[in-house]
């Protein structure tokens, strides 16, 4: 399994430089058109968004998870995950960028997508319980509190 390698820098908009161009492409690669479901949980930018994720680097995260989402079927489980796993992402970058309503918000779409996930396809969704992922949310509002 290819190792991988965290992005020099997180990308903030209006804080720090913009990655080079094409600097995801690898990632982008691994996701190919009509790639079954099982096989997206095993790409190299669905294991990269999740750890992108888990290390702070919240661009980066939506930015090699969207075409793992664009591969999923609409409406199913694992697209429900996908964006599940984007908004908080989203979310988590609001929060970075001192936009705490914006955060709250897509901590709530977030929670809508992983429900859905759930109710669509179990506990485990994309090689992750869908626990997992609410975890994550309801860590980030207790960050952010109530306003």
């Amino acid at each position: 399994m290819h190792k991988i390698r965290l992005p020099d820098h997180a990308y903030v908009p209006g804080e720090t430089a913009r990655h080079a161009e094409g600097a995801f492409d690898s990632f982008h690669d691994s996701v190919t058109p009509g790639m079954g479901r099982d096989a997206l949980q095993h790409t190299l930018a669905w294991r990269a968004g999740l750890l992108f994720l888990e290390q702070g680097y919240f661009w980066e995260a939506h930015e090699v998870l969207e075409p793992v989402w664009m591969a999923t079927p609409h409406d199913s489980a694992e697209h429900q995950m996908v964006q599940g796993a984007i908004q908080l992402a989203n979310a988590a970058l609001k929060q970075v960028m001192n936009r705490p309503a914006a955060a709250r918000r897509l901590c709530e779409r977030a929670r809508g997508h992983a429900r859905a996930a759930r109710s669509s396809g179990g506990d485990i969704v994309m090689g992750m319980e869908v626990a997992d992922l609410e975890q994550k949310i309801e860590s980030l509002e207790a960050q952010l509190g109530s306003e």
